[in-house]
C-alpha cells in the first residue's frame, strides 16, 4: 500500500505540533512495507521542518501535484513558464490581490503587503532566506502554484481572465489557491502510482480540508480527520478521532496497517 497524508490539519495543527502515536504509527507502517508518502498543498520551499520530516517519509507530493520527490530525488516537477508566470502576477495585482508565489526552491512575495497578517507572519518566519521578493525578483521566479489573498476582491472577473491557465481552490472569501489547470493532489496520487508502477486501489489518503477533496476522491481508501470539512466527511470512507486524539494511529489500527 501506498499511504499519502496531508501536513495541515492532519499530520500536524497550527502550532505545528505533531502527536507522538501519529509518527509511531507512521513509522510502523513503513516496517510493514508500506510506503508512505507526504502530499500537500504546500510548495516544496515550504515543506522544511527538521521533526515532521523527521518522521521518515519515503517520499513528498508538494504544490497540489505539480511536484514529486521520491528516495530523495526529484522525479517530477512542473513549473509554471515565464510567460504565465508574469501574465499572472500582473493580472491579479491588477485586481488587488496580495500574493505569494509558491516554488521548490523559494516562496516569493512582497513583506509589505503581509505586514501584520497572521499566516503572512508565519511564512515570513518559517522560511527565512528562502523567502524572496516578487517585485525584487520580477520575471524571474521558479514556481508551481500560488496562494492569495482576495479581501474585498473582484475575483470573479479576475479567473475569467486567467481560466485557461488555472484550476481554483476558493477556502473563503479572503483566501484562495491557483493551481495550474489539471493538478490537484488526486493527480498527485496518480501520477506516483504510475511512476511506482502501483494500482491506485492499493492506496490511503488522510485529510481535512477542501483541498484534499480530489486526494480523498482518488485514492482506494479515503480517511478524513475529525474536525474536518463537511465537504470531506461526506465523502471519506472513515472519519477517524481529532488529530490530537490519535486520529492517525486510530485510522491505521482500524485498517491494520501498522
Amino acid at each position: 500500500m501506498i499511504l499519502f497524508f496531508d501536513i495541515d490539519g492532519t499530520l500536524w495543527d497550527y502550532k505545528n505540533y505533531i502527536p507522538e502515536s501519529t509518527k509511531e504509527g507512521i513509522r510502523r507502517a513503513k516496517k510493514n512495507g508500506h510506503k508512505c508518502f507526504i502530499n500537500t498543498g504546500r510548495a516544496r520551499s515550504f515543506v522544511s521542518n527538521k521533526e515532521l520530516l523527521g518522521i521518515g517519509f519515503d517520499g513528498i507530493v508538494s504544490a497540489c501535484g505539480c511536484m514529486i520527490e521520491y528516495g530523495g530525488k526529484t522525479i517530477y516537477n512542473r513549473l509554471i513558464s515565464r510567460e504565465d508566470a508574469i501574465r499572472t502576477v500582473e493580472t491579479t495585482k491588477r485586481y488587488g490581490f496580495k500574493l505569494i508565489l509558491e516554488g521548490p526552491d523559494y516562496l516569493y512575495m512582497d513583506r509589505k503587503d503581509f505586514e501584520g497578517d497572521m499566516y503572512g507572519e508565519k511564512v515570513m518566519a518559517e522560511m527565512g532566506d528562502r523567502l524572496r521578493g516578487i517585485t525584487d525578483n520580477w520575471g524571474n521566479w521558479q514556481i508551481n502554484k500560488l496562494s492569495c489573498v482576495t479581501t474585498g476582491c473582484d475575483t470573479k472577473s479576475c479567473f475569467a481572465e486567467l481560466e485557461d491557465l488555472y484550476d481554483y481552490m476558493i477556502h473563503n472569501a479572503d483566501v484562495v489557491e491557483m493551481v495550474p489547470k489539471g493538478f490537484n493532489k488526486g493527480t498527485g496520487i496518480e501520477k506516483v502510482c504510475e511512476l511506482l508502477s502501483e494500482d491506485v486501489k492499493n492506496t490511503f489518503a488522510f485529510g481535512d480540508s477542501i483541498n484534499d477533496m480530489e486526494m480523498i476522491q482518488t485514492a482506494g481508501t479515503g480517511i478524513a480527520m475529525g474536525r474536518c470539512a463537511d465537504e470531506i466527511a461526506n465523502i471519506a470512507d472513515f472519519v477517524t478521532t481529532h488529530l490530537e486524539d490519535d486520529g492517525i494511529w486510530n485510522a491505521l489500527k482500524r485498517y491494520e496497517l501498522l
